[in-house]
Protein backbone atom coordinates (compact mmCIF):
# COMPACT_ATOMS: atom_id res chain seq x y z
CA UNK A 1 0.00 0.00 0.00
CA UNK A 2 1.41 3.51 -0.96
CA UNK A 3 2.73 5.70 1.89
CA UNK A 4 -0.32 8.33 3.43
CA UNK A 5 0.80 10.83 5.84
CA UNK A 6 -0.29 10.07 9.60
CA UNK A 7 -4.02 11.51 9.85
CA UNK A 8 -4.34 14.38 11.86
CA UNK A 9 -6.87 15.57 14.22
CA UNK A 10 -9.27 17.20 12.09
CA UNK A 11 -8.52 14.52 8.65
CA UNK A 12 -11.89 13.41 8.22
CA UNK A 13 -12.63 9.27 8.53
CA UNK A 14 -14.30 7.00 6.22
CA UNK A 15 -13.58 6.00 3.31
CA UNK A 16 -10.78 8.17 2.46
CA UNK A 17 -8.68 6.55 5.54
CA UNK A 18 -9.05 3.23 3.82
CA UNK A 19 -6.71 1.56 0.74
CA UNK A 20 -6.88 -1.25 -1.29
CA UNK A 21 -4.48 -3.98 -0.05
CA UNK A 22 -1.38 -4.29 -1.47
CA UNK A 23 1.47 -7.07 -1.59
CA UNK A 24 3.90 -4.93 -0.52
CA UNK A 25 1.82 -3.95 2.80
CA UNK A 26 1.44 -7.55 4.51
CA UNK A 27 3.56 -9.07 6.38
CA UNK A 28 6.09 -11.69 4.74
CA UNK A 29 5.07 -15.07 6.53
CA UNK A 30 9.09 -15.95 5.88
CA UNK A 31 10.44 -13.11 8.11
CA UNK A 32 7.21 -12.08 9.72
CA UNK A 33 8.55 -8.26 9.53
CA UNK A 34 6.30 -5.70 8.05
CA UNK A 35 7.29 -4.04 4.45
CA UNK A 36 8.96 -0.47 3.66
CA UNK A 37 5.31 0.48 2.75
CA UNK A 38 3.44 -0.32 5.84
CA UNK A 39 5.78 0.78 8.15
CA UNK A 40 6.54 4.35 6.45
CA UNK A 41 5.14 7.21 7.76
CA UNK A 42 5.73 11.00 7.15
CA UNK A 43 7.77 11.74 10.22
CA UNK A 44 10.19 9.00 8.97
CA UNK A 45 13.51 10.20 8.53
CA UNK A 46 14.81 10.21 5.19
CA UNK A 47 17.49 8.55 4.18
CA UNK A 48 19.13 10.80 1.45
CA UNK A 49 19.24 14.74 2.97
CA UNK A 50 19.92 17.01 -0.76
CA UNK A 51 20.08 20.77 0.22
CA UNK A 52 18.42 21.73 -2.53
CA UNK A 53 14.35 22.71 -2.26
CA UNK A 54 15.16 23.11 1.04
CA UNK A 55 13.74 26.12 3.03
CA UNK A 56 16.71 27.73 4.30
CA UNK A 57 14.68 28.92 7.63
CA UNK A 58 12.88 25.75 8.71
CA UNK A 59 15.11 23.32 6.72
CA UNK A 60 12.64 21.46 5.57
CA UNK A 61 11.80 20.23 1.78
CA UNK A 62 9.63 22.28 0.10
CA UNK A 63 8.01 23.23 -3.50
CA UNK A 64 8.74 26.33 -4.59
CA UNK A 65 5.34 27.40 -4.04
CA UNK A 66 5.74 27.63 -0.57
CA UNK A 67 8.20 29.87 0.20
CA UNK A 68 7.19 32.31 2.97
CA UNK A 69 5.75 35.44 1.78
CA UNK A 70 5.46 39.08 4.06
CA UNK A 71 2.59 41.53 3.00
CA UNK A 72 3.52 44.78 2.17
CA UNK A 73 1.25 47.46 3.18
CA UNK A 74 0.70 49.92 0.34
CA UNK A 75 -2.10 52.34 1.86
CA UNK A 76 -5.42 51.46 4.13
CA UNK A 77 -8.96 50.76 2.23
CA UNK A 78 -12.25 49.76 3.18
CA UNK A 79 -15.03 47.86 1.51
CA UNK A 80 -18.47 48.32 1.18
CA UNK A 81 -20.95 45.20 2.97
CA UNK A 82 -22.87 45.85 0.12
CA UNK A 83 -21.26 44.49 -2.41
CA UNK A 84 -19.59 41.13 -3.08
CA UNK A 85 -19.17 38.59 0.03
CA UNK A 86 -16.99 36.93 1.55
CA UNK A 87 -15.51 33.34 0.00
CA UNK A 88 -17.45 31.16 2.78
CA UNK A 89 -20.88 33.18 2.65
CA UNK A 90 -21.58 32.39 -1.15
CA UNK A 91 -24.84 30.94 -2.02
CA UNK A 92 -24.81 27.13 -3.03
CA UNK A 93 -25.46 27.64 -6.66
CA UNK A 94 -22.34 30.40 -6.48
CA UNK A 95 -20.08 28.09 -4.16
CA UNK A 96 -20.68 25.56 -6.51
CA UNK A 97 -20.27 27.28 -9.74
CA UNK A 98 -16.65 28.87 -7.79
CA UNK A 99 -16.01 25.71 -6.56
CA UNK A 100 -12.57 23.50 -5.93
CA UNK A 101 -12.51 20.07 -4.79
CA UNK A 102 -9.08 18.36 -3.40
CA UNK A 103 -10.08 14.90 -5.07
CA UNK A 104 -8.37 11.75 -3.94
CA UNK A 105 -8.48 9.65 -6.83
CA UNK A 106 -8.69 5.93 -6.82
CA UNK A 107 -6.67 3.47 -8.85
CA UNK A 108 -8.56 2.39 -11.98
CA UNK A 109 -10.35 5.15 -14.06
CA UNK A 110 -8.79 7.84 -15.68
CA UNK A 111 -9.14 11.31 -14.84
CA UNK A 112 -11.37 12.23 -17.51
CA UNK A 113 -14.03 9.51 -16.08
CA UNK A 114 -13.08 11.07 -12.30
CA UNK A 115 -14.17 14.57 -13.90
CA UNK A 116 -17.50 12.90 -15.66
CA UNK A 117 -18.53 11.25 -12.22
CA UNK A 118 -17.81 14.67 -10.81
CA UNK A 119 -20.51 16.26 -12.70
CA UNK A 120 -23.22 13.67 -13.07
CA UNK A 121 -23.09 13.71 -8.79
CA UNK A 122 -22.90 17.16 -8.81
CA UNK A 123 -25.46 17.62 -12.02
CA UNK A 124 -22.87 20.14 -13.39
CA UNK A 125 -22.30 21.33 -16.97
CA UNK A 126 -18.99 22.53 -16.44
CA UNK A 127 -15.66 20.53 -14.36
CA UNK A 128 -12.18 19.74 -15.31
CA UNK A 129 -8.84 18.56 -13.75
CA UNK A 130 -5.71 19.78 -13.21
CA UNK A 131 -2.81 17.34 -13.91
CA UNK A 132 -3.81 13.90 -15.33
CA UNK A 133 -3.13 10.56 -13.18
CA UNK A 134 -2.38 7.92 -15.18
CA UNK A 135 -5.35 5.07 -14.17
CA UNK A 136 -3.31 2.82 -11.61
CA UNK A 137 -1.92 5.99 -10.02
CA UNK A 138 -3.79 7.10 -6.57
CA UNK A 139 -3.93 10.79 -5.04
CA UNK A 140 -4.74 14.16 -5.49
CA UNK A 141 -6.80 15.36 -8.63
CA UNK A 142 -7.60 18.80 -8.44
CA UNK A 143 -11.07 19.15 -9.69
CA UNK A 144 -12.76 22.84 -10.81
CA UNK A 145 -16.31 23.61 -11.20
CA UNK A 146 -17.92 26.21 -13.54
CA UNK A 147 -16.46 29.50 -14.06
CA UNK A 148 -13.32 28.07 -11.79
CA UNK A 149 -11.76 25.98 -14.47
CA UNK A 150 -10.71 29.74 -15.81
CA UNK A 151 -8.18 29.37 -13.19
CA UNK A 152 -6.79 25.30 -14.33
CA UNK A 153 -3.62 26.63 -16.14
CA UNK A 154 -1.89 28.38 -12.74
CA UNK A 155 -2.53 24.73 -10.96
CA UNK A 156 -0.95 22.79 -14.11
CA UNK A 157 2.45 24.76 -13.47
CA UNK A 158 2.31 24.29 -9.56
CA UNK A 159 4.79 21.93 -8.24
CA UNK A 160 4.12 18.43 -7.40
CA UNK A 161 4.43 15.37 -4.71
CA UNK A 162 4.68 11.72 -5.18
CA UNK A 163 5.23 8.96 -3.28
CA UNK A 164 6.73 6.24 -5.16
CA UNK A 165 7.80 2.26 -5.01
CA UNK A 166 10.58 1.34 -7.19
CA UNK A 167 11.39 -2.01 -8.02
CA UNK A 168 15.18 -2.06 -9.08
CA UNK A 169 15.69 -5.65 -10.82
CA UNK A 170 19.08 -6.81 -8.93
CA UNK A 171 20.21 -6.83 -5.25
CA UNK A 172 22.01 -3.42 -4.93
CA UNK A 173 23.74 -1.85 -1.74
CA UNK A 174 21.35 0.73 0.01
CA UNK A 175 24.27 2.97 0.04
CA UNK A 176 24.28 3.08 -3.41
CA UNK A 177 20.84 3.74 -3.85
CA UNK A 178 20.85 6.66 -2.02
CA UNK A 179 23.96 7.94 -3.61
CA UNK A 180 22.31 7.28 -6.96
CA UNK A 181 19.03 8.71 -6.16
CA UNK A 182 20.97 12.34 -4.69
CA UNK A 183 22.37 12.26 -7.98
CA UNK A 184 18.97 13.17 -9.81
CA UNK A 185 18.05 16.30 -7.32
CA UNK A 186 18.01 19.42 -9.12
CA UNK A 187 17.75 19.84 -13.09
CA UNK A 188 17.14 16.62 -15.48
CA UNK A 189 16.45 15.75 -19.15
CA UNK A 190 14.15 13.87 -19.59
CA UNK A 191 12.15 12.25 -22.83
CA UNK A 192 8.41 11.77 -22.17
CA UNK A 193 7.88 8.08 -22.17
CA UNK A 194 6.18 6.34 -25.66
CA UNK A 195 2.71 6.11 -23.72
CA UNK A 196 2.24 9.80 -22.80
CA UNK A 197 0.61 11.94 -25.38
CA UNK A 198 2.65 14.84 -25.32
CA UNK A 199 5.93 15.33 -27.59
CA UNK A 200 8.90 12.94 -27.40
CA UNK A 201 11.06 15.47 -27.12
CA UNK A 202 14.14 16.09 -24.70
CA UNK A 203 13.28 18.47 -22.11
CA UNK A 204 14.31 19.77 -19.01
CA UNK A 205 12.81 19.42 -16.01
CA UNK A 206 13.30 19.89 -12.02
CA UNK A 207 13.45 17.39 -8.70
CA UNK A 208 13.10 19.66 -5.85
CA UNK A 209 14.03 17.08 -3.89
CA UNK A 210 14.06 13.10 -3.60
CA UNK A 211 14.33 11.07 -0.15
CA UNK A 212 14.74 7.62 -0.03
CA UNK A 213 12.21 6.78 2.68
CA UNK A 214 12.88 3.02 3.02
CA UNK A 215 14.56 0.43 1.08
CA UNK A 216 13.94 -3.17 1.61
CA UNK A 217 15.33 -5.95 -0.64
CA UNK A 218 15.12 -4.43 -4.05
CA UNK A 219 11.97 -2.17 -3.03
CA UNK A 220 12.84 1.86 -2.43
CA UNK A 221 10.01 3.72 -0.88
CA UNK A 222 10.93 7.29 -1.70
CA UNK A 223 9.35 10.74 -1.65
CA UNK A 224 9.90 12.84 -4.89
CA UNK A 225 9.10 16.57 -5.05
CA UNK A 226 9.28 18.02 -8.84
CA UNK A 227 8.11 20.15 -11.54
CA UNK A 228 4.93 19.96 -13.44
CA UNK A 229 5.18 17.63 -16.39
CA UNK A 230 7.97 15.32 -14.29
CA UNK A 231 7.62 12.03 -15.69
CA UNK A 232 7.75 9.35 -12.02
CA UNK A 233 8.04 6.63 -14.32
CA UNK A 234 10.84 7.52 -16.57
CA UNK A 235 12.36 8.79 -13.37
CA UNK A 236 12.70 5.44 -11.98
CA UNK A 237 14.06 4.32 -15.31
CA UNK A 238 16.67 6.39 -15.42
CA UNK A 239 17.61 5.62 -12.12
CA UNK A 240 18.04 1.85 -12.86
CA UNK A 241 20.08 2.59 -15.58
CA UNK A 242 22.53 4.65 -13.57
CA UNK A 243 22.52 1.98 -11.27
CA UNK A 244 23.35 -0.33 -13.75
CA UNK A 245 20.65 -2.67 -12.98
CA UNK A 246 17.24 -1.54 -14.23
CA UNK A 247 14.53 -0.36 -12.41
CA UNK A 248 10.05 0.26 -12.92
CA UNK A 249 7.69 1.70 -11.04
CA UNK A 250 5.21 -0.66 -9.30
CA UNK A 251 2.83 2.00 -7.38
CA UNK A 252 2.66 5.83 -7.15
CA UNK A 253 0.11 8.07 -5.39
CA UNK A 254 0.12 11.93 -5.52
CA UNK A 255 0.13 14.06 -1.87
CA UNK A 256 0.85 17.53 -3.42
CA UNK A 257 -0.35 19.25 -6.35
CA UNK A 258 0.39 23.00 -5.76
CA UNK A 259 -1.62 24.01 -2.82
CA UNK A 260 -3.78 20.96 -2.72
CA UNK A 261 -2.73 18.69 -0.23
CA UNK A 262 -3.78 15.43 1.77
CA UNK A 263 -5.50 17.40 4.83
CA UNK A 264 -8.77 17.32 5.61
CA UNK A 265 -9.77 19.05 2.24
CA UNK A 266 -9.77 15.65 0.95
CA UNK A 267 -12.79 13.89 0.07
CA UNK A 268 -13.34 10.90 -2.68
CA UNK A 269 -15.52 10.69 -4.83
CA UNK A 270 -18.05 8.40 -2.33
CA UNK A 271 -18.28 11.67 -0.08
CA UNK A 272 -18.95 14.11 -2.76
CA UNK A 273 -21.63 11.49 -3.53
CA UNK A 274 -22.64 11.11 0.39
CA UNK A 275 -22.74 15.53 0.35
CA UNK A 276 -24.88 15.79 -2.70
CA UNK A 277 -27.82 12.96 -1.21
CA UNK A 278 -27.33 14.81 1.95
CA UNK A 279 -28.50 18.18 0.40
CA UNK A 280 -31.15 16.62 -1.85
CA UNK A 281 -32.94 14.30 0.62
CA UNK A 282 -32.09 16.68 3.96
CA UNK A 283 -31.20 20.84 2.69
CA UNK A 284 -28.44 20.06 4.37
CA UNK A 285 -25.49 22.03 2.94
CA UNK A 286 -22.61 21.57 5.30
CA UNK A 287 -21.12 18.75 3.75
CA UNK A 288 -20.99 19.85 0.43
CA UNK A 289 -19.41 22.98 1.92
CA UNK A 290 -17.20 20.91 3.47
CA UNK A 291 -16.12 18.51 0.42
CA UNK A 292 -16.21 22.00 -2.42
CA UNK A 293 -13.84 24.76 -1.32
CA UNK A 294 -14.22 28.09 -2.78
CA UNK A 295 -12.04 28.56 -6.12
CA UNK A 296 -9.94 30.92 -3.61
CA UNK A 297 -7.93 27.64 -2.32
CA UNK A 298 -7.07 26.66 -5.92
CA UNK A 299 -4.82 30.51 -6.03
CA UNK A 300 -3.78 30.02 -2.67
CA UNK A 301 0.17 29.09 -3.87
CA UNK A 302 0.29 32.43 -6.23
CA UNK A 303 1.32 36.03 -4.67
CA UNK A 304 -1.50 37.80 -3.46
CA UNK A 305 -2.34 41.84 -4.54
CA UNK A 306 -5.36 43.39 -2.38
CA UNK A 307 -7.27 46.07 -4.08
CA UNK A 308 -9.79 48.77 -3.69
CA UNK A 309 -13.44 48.39 -4.64
CA UNK A 310 -13.62 50.92 -7.04
CA UNK A 311 -10.68 49.16 -9.01
CA UNK A 312 -12.72 45.81 -9.34
CA UNK A 313 -15.46 46.31 -11.68
CA UNK A 314 -12.94 48.21 -14.09
CA UNK A 315 -11.02 44.87 -13.86
CA UNK A 316 -14.00 42.57 -14.56
CA UNK A 317 -13.91 44.04 -17.65
CA UNK A 318 -10.35 43.06 -18.53
CA UNK A 319 -8.65 46.61 -17.39
CA UNK A 320 -5.12 46.63 -16.09
CA UNK A 321 -4.35 47.16 -12.37
CA UNK A 322 -3.06 51.26 -12.36
CA UNK A 323 -1.09 51.51 -8.84
CA UNK A 324 -3.98 53.97 -7.22
CA UNK A 325 -6.00 51.07 -7.25
CA UNK A 326 -3.64 48.74 -5.21
CA UNK A 327 -3.85 48.58 -1.50
CA UNK A 328 -1.40 45.90 -0.24
CA UNK A 329 0.57 43.24 -1.74
CA UNK A 330 2.99 39.91 -1.02
CA UNK A 331 7.58 40.16 -1.28
CA UNK A 332 8.53 37.95 -3.81
CA UNK A 333 7.26 39.46 -6.96
CA UNK A 334 9.11 39.50 -10.27
CA UNK A 335 8.46 41.21 -13.29
CA UNK A 336 6.27 38.57 -15.44
CA UNK A 337 4.67 36.49 -12.30
CA UNK A 338 1.37 35.34 -12.14
CA UNK A 339 -0.07 37.44 -8.85
CA UNK A 340 -3.87 37.34 -7.74
CA UNK A 341 -6.06 40.40 -7.35
CA UNK A 342 -8.40 39.76 -4.22
CA UNK A 343 -10.99 42.03 -2.39
CA UNK A 344 -10.67 43.08 0.90
CA UNK A 345 -13.30 40.73 1.48
CA UNK A 346 -10.99 37.78 0.27
CA UNK A 347 -12.77 37.45 -2.74
CA UNK A 348 -10.03 36.46 -6.31
CA UNK A 349 -10.68 38.96 -8.55
CA UNK A 350 -8.65 37.64 -11.52
CA UNK A 351 -5.49 36.48 -12.78
CA UNK A 352 -3.13 39.20 -14.01
CA UNK A 353 0.89 39.30 -14.68
CA UNK A 354 2.92 41.56 -12.57
CA UNK A 355 4.40 45.43 -14.30
CA UNK A 356 6.91 45.61 -11.72
CA UNK A 357 8.48 43.86 -9.27
CA UNK A 358 7.35 43.52 -5.19
CA UNK A 359 9.39 47.09 -4.40
CA UNK A 360 8.18 48.78 -7.47
CA UNK A 361 4.72 48.19 -6.88
CA UNK A 362 5.48 49.53 -3.40
CA UNK A 363 6.58 52.93 -4.02
CA UNK A 364 4.55 53.50 -7.63
CA UNK A 365 2.12 56.19 -7.43
CA UNK A 366 0.81 56.19 -11.33
CA UNK A 367 1.00 53.40 -14.04
CA UNK A 368 0.06 50.04 -14.36
CA UNK A 369 1.20 47.54 -11.68
CA UNK A 370 -0.11 44.02 -13.38
CA UNK A 371 -2.08 43.59 -16.33
CA UNK A 372 -5.23 41.37 -16.20
CA UNK A 373 -5.13 38.03 -18.13
CA UNK A 374 -7.86 35.99 -16.84
CA UNK A 375 -11.08 37.28 -15.24
CA UNK A 376 -12.59 35.34 -11.95
CA UNK A 377 -15.42 37.35 -10.76
CA UNK A 378 -18.72 38.12 -12.92
CA UNK A 379 -18.80 41.79 -13.59
CA UNK A 380 -21.70 44.03 -11.94
CA UNK A 381 -20.64 42.07 -8.67
CA UNK A 382 -18.93 45.80 -7.81
CA UNK A 383 -20.48 49.27 -9.27
CA UNK A 384 -18.52 51.25 -11.39
CA UNK A 385 -15.94 53.28 -9.68
CA UNK A 386 -17.93 56.17 -11.06
CA UNK A 387 -21.08 55.40 -9.28
CA UNK A 388 -18.84 54.64 -6.29
CA UNK A 389 -17.36 58.25 -6.29
CA UNK A 390 -21.05 59.76 -7.02
CA UNK A 391 -22.18 58.15 -3.79
CA UNK A 392 -19.36 58.93 -1.73
CA UNK A 393 -19.74 62.86 -2.85
CA UNK A 394 -23.42 62.77 -2.22
CA UNK A 395 -22.58 61.06 1.28
CA UNK A 396 -20.34 64.05 1.74
CA UNK A 397 -22.91 66.62 0.80
CA UNK A 398 -25.28 65.31 3.44
CA UNK A 399 -22.96 65.26 6.03
CA UNK A 400 -22.25 68.93 5.03
CA UNK A 401 -25.54 69.76 4.91
CA UNK A 402 -26.35 67.94 8.79
CA UNK A 403 -23.62 70.53 9.66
Amino acid sequence: MIHRPRKDKGELSGDRATRPPSRYSRQSKKSGRRSSTASARSSSQPLTGEGKGRDSQSGLKILPVDRTRSVLMKRRGKTDPAYGTSPRERGLEMHLRLGAINLDKTSGPTSHEIVAWVKRILEVDKAGHSGTLDPKVTGILPVLLGDATRVMDTLLMAGKEYICLMHVHKPVPKRRIIEVCGQFVGPILQKPPLKSSVVKELRTRTIYYLEVLEIEEQHVLMRVGCQAGTYIRKLCYDIGLALGTGANMEELRRTRAGPFREDDTLATLHQLMDAQMAYKERGDESLLRRVIQPVEAALAHLPRLEIADNAVDAICHGAPLAAPGLLSLETGIGRGDDVVLFTLKGEAVAIARAELSSEEMLVSSSGIVAATERVIMEPGTYPKAWKLAERDGSTEMRAEAKR
